[in-house]
């Protein structure tokens, strides 16, 4: 593949930019006059959500390859999505998260080292916090995950920290909460398969009146009994990440950060809001409490709009039930 971008359009590498978040984030820095340069393996990417930029059809773990796009790009620096990412399969698959989230992230680091780039903006997760006693939940809580997921995400974090504070990298690690909502020009959106985020199963069960949508516990401590989640807009994110890559431009290191709203939202509050911009019901079925289900878990985002000046735009639910809906009903088949 030939070189891509100019020094007009410098060209940024984005591992996992096939993928829910990362195509968002690709279209986010090709906007800002960057040039997205995707990495994927397509296990669960898309070819079609890649349109702003290249595509590099490898994985990450080969770190000859990602050094080779490296090199060949002139990449100016790294977002690194690529990861396997659903809690309830890690716990049976963790030589595979393993694998692939950590393993992957020192290829990464491998491949920048010998590249010669120092910037690298890494997707986590707040599942690194665990169940956390208080909320809003803070950037210095106690990172203690409780799931395998979680520990990758967080062992990843440890060794680009580690880098960071040894002056290889300068890195800035972005916790989502819940990542929701689809790009509101209809373009791309989310497609898992399987799927297995509240939003667009339960937009799934509304539209195509399929089976009914499992409700783990009614029987929380919280207004409505049901738990209570941050949801945060897919395009916020993609802001998020534009902030924190100008960051590290003049400020070197390791920085972490919350992405989220700041307000905890019940799973009943989706049920409720899918219904009335859909019109149709949702069918539900009670189910036990899942084990690890926290109450509440919301993020407190008052470091990154202190540090990076980075607000939520769309904190309101009908926002991202809205743009999630409109992308289901246009691209339905997609996954």
């Amino acid at each position: 593949m030939s070189i891509s971008g100019s020094v007009d359009r410098p060209n940024v590498v984005v591992t996992g930019g096939a993928g829910y978040v990362g195509s968002h984030v690709c279209k986010a820095l090709s906007q800002a006059g960057f040039t997205p340069v995707t990495i994927d393996n397509l296990a669960t990417g898309h070819r079609w959500a890649v349109k702003w930029g290249p595509l590099e059809v490898g994985d990450v773990r080969d770190g000859g390859f990602v050094e080779s796009v490296l090199r060949r790009h002139r990449a100016t620096a790294v977002l690194h999505f690529a990861a396997l990412s659903l809690v309830g399969v890690s716990a049976k698959q963790p030589f595979d998260y393993y694998d692939v989230n950590v393993n992957g992230a020192l290829s990464i680091a491998h491949a920048m080292r010998n590249a010669g780039l120092r910037k690298l903006v890494f997707s986590s997760t707040c599942a690194v916090y665990g169940m956390p006693p208080t909320t809003p939940i803070t950037e210095d809580a106690p990172a203690l995950p409780v799931n395998v997921y979680g520990r990758t995400k967080l062992a990843a974090e440890n060794l680009f920290s580690d880098l960071a504070r040894a002056g290889e990298i300068d890195v800035a690690l972005l916790r989502y909460f819940n990542a929701a909502g689809a790009d509101r020009d209809g373009e791309i959106g989310e497609a898992h398969d399987p799927e297995s985020h509240l939003i667009p199963l339960a937009i799934r069960a509304a539209v195509e009146q399929s089976a009914p949508l499992s409700v783990f516990g009614t029987d929380y401590a919280t207004p409505d009994g049901t738990c209570l989640r941050d949801y945060i807009h897919v395009e916020d994110l993609a802001a998020a990440h534009l902030k924190a890559l100008a960051l590290l431009d003049h400020k070197p290191g390791v920085h972490a950060f919350n992405l989220g709203t700041g307000i905890g939202v019940s799973v009943r509050e989706i049920l409720a809001a899918v219904e009335r911009l859909s019109g149709r019901p949702v069918p539900t079925v009670i189910a036990p409490r899942r084990e690890g289900d926290a109450p509440e878990l919301y993020a407190s985002p008052e470091k990154a709009k202190r540090e990076l000046g980075w607000v939520a735009a769309a904190t309101g639910v009908d926002a991202m039930v809205g743009s999630a809906l409109n992308w289901h009903r246009k691209h339905r088949h997609a996954a």
